[in-house]
């Protein structure tokens, strides 16, 4: 089955924006001449590919052909993609199954009651396009403005880290947590192509903020991923959060997200009973 206009579109940026950003040295080429365009050629890539020139150029600029896996492989390595990049490769080539699209996110009553369980830690469930499912109230005081509408629209939390000006101040290093999110929110909406809940948000992302506007066309993609980051506490100013990410079973695309202050002391484990 072809694939429609705006997937060839779409490919043909993310294999163009992996070109340029991959230089001759890294690709093991010889040096030439001064470039006029940053990253490889064309041709150069599609000779480390092992594929006709001409064909990559057309596979490029989106027209109306079908790229196989094992094409597509020999790109990525050529690439030198990681396994997620891989991954969004094959998705937007029509390779692996897409997640189908649903009106919205079902959470059962028992998991939507985790986050406040996990009370005075900040915690709450987000869907595949970030749309907050359940939180604490931990998470309401430290994220101020990102639950405050929900009788309007779902909560969502790429929205507001784009979109929430207060968000450029509680997220101390805000331009790369904001570009990490942005890079994983395209990783999910690769699954779901035709998911109105994604190209609503996106549309709105790219319409409402010149950052994702920008960093949107470089198409970088990532997993969801535990790690640490930097908030501004409304009580206590910068605390360094380690934050952990926790899939659902039984909806993998839901995770639940936990924060734990870093400089906190770990309880440790009761000492063994003395035999």
């Amino acid at each position: 089955m072809p694939l429609p206009p705006d997937r060839r579109r779409q490919l043909g940026a993310f294999l163009r924006s992996r070109r340029e950003r991959l230089t001759p040295d890294e690709a093991g080429l010889p040096r030439t001449a001064r470039r006029r365009t940053p990253g490889l050629r064309r041709e150069e890539l599609a000779f480390l590919a092992g594929i006709s020139a001409t064909w990559y150029t057309y596979l490029e600029q989106g027209r109306e052909i079908r790229a196989s896996e094992q094409v597509l492989t020999a790109l990525a390595e050529a690439l030198r993609l990681d396994r997620h990049e891989r991954a969004h490769l094959l998705q937007l080539a029509g390779h692996a199954a897409a997640a189908e699209s649903e009106a919205h996110e079902p959470l059962k009553n028992e998991v939507a009651a985790i986050p406040l369980l996990l009370q005075p830690n900040p915690a709450y469930i987000i869907g595949g396009n970030y749309d907050v499912l359940s939180h604490n109230r931990a998470a309401d005081d430290l994220f101020p403005r990102l639950l405050g509408n929900e009788a309007e629209r779902p909560a969502n939390f790429v929205r507001w880290m784009f979109l929430e000006p207060v968000a450029r101040d509680v997220v101390v290093d805000w331009e790369p947590e904001a570009r990490g999110l942005l890079a994983r929110l395209r990783t999910q909406a690769g699954r779901h192509p035709a998911d109105p809940r994604y190209t609503g948000l996106i549309d709105e992302l790219t319409e409402g903020s010149p950052e994702a506007r920008s960093w949107w066309r470089q198409y970088e993609v990532q997993a969801r991923h535990s790690g640490h980051k930097r908030l501004r506490h409304p009580a206590r100013g910068p605390v360094e959060y380690a934050y952990t990410a926790f899939h659902l079973a039984e909806q993998p695309d839901q995770t639940l997200v936990v924060y734990v202050d870093s400089s906190a002391p770990t309880t440790a484990a009761p000492a063994a009973p003395d035999s």
